[in-house]
């Protein structure tokens, strides 16, 4: 039986985590696919029965969720892992920042709605609302996202999204502020 010398040096598991099972092979917008990816993935968190718990605190109707420490646990890893994975995507596509990549939209998804997972568990609202902004502020990177792309490897690929994710969960602070 004869092997393809090219699918030993498939780098499979880290295809399957970089392309997010799949989504960034989807038509049209892989960069949107992978971010309702994170938006699955922050909802879905939200309906473990860990992250249903939580500890009253002195506010009327306030409390401490659970899901905060999950959301934290799963964007850390997340991130650590995106680096990684993205790193060798590349390496296998042969380009700075594939399209099938989406890990990192996953990553700034999820980073956009650690800012307020630690005062609610995400609403469809929320999630919208964070959906739209990490989607503006992914395509339009604001400083310093085009500056962190230049990072070497999986640093470029993950690090304009985390900026991207950093401002869309300032925005989810101040339409919170705001009363939206």
């Amino acid at each position: 039986m004869k092997t393809n010398p090219d699918a030993a040096q498939r780098p499979g598991i880290a295809l399957l985590l970089a392309t997010g099972f799949g989504l960034g092979y989807l038509p049209l917008a892989p960069g949107s696919w992978g971010s309702l990816g994170g938006v699955a993935l922050a909802w879905g968190l939200a309906q473990l029965p860990i992250a249903q718990h939580g500890v009253n605190l002195v506010w009327e109707g306030g409390g401490l969720s659970f899901y905060f420490p999950v959301l934290v646990g799963a964007t850390l890893a997340a991130a650590i892992l995106g680096i990684w994975v993205a790193g060798r995507a590349a390496e296998h596509f042969r380009k700075a920042d594939p399209g099938p990549v989406v890990i990192d939209e996953i990553s700034g998804q999820l980073l956009t709605f650690l800012g307020l997972g630690l005062l609610l568990r995400p609403n469809w609202k929320y999630l919208l609302a964070g959906f739209i902004l990490f989607r503006v502020f992914d395509i339009w990177k604001p400083f310093p996202a085009r500056a962190a792309e230049k990072l070497p490897g999986g640093w470029g690929i993950m690090a304009d999204d985390w900026v991207a994710g950093i401002y869309a969960a300032l925005g989810l602070w101040l339409l919170r502020a705001l009363g939206v």
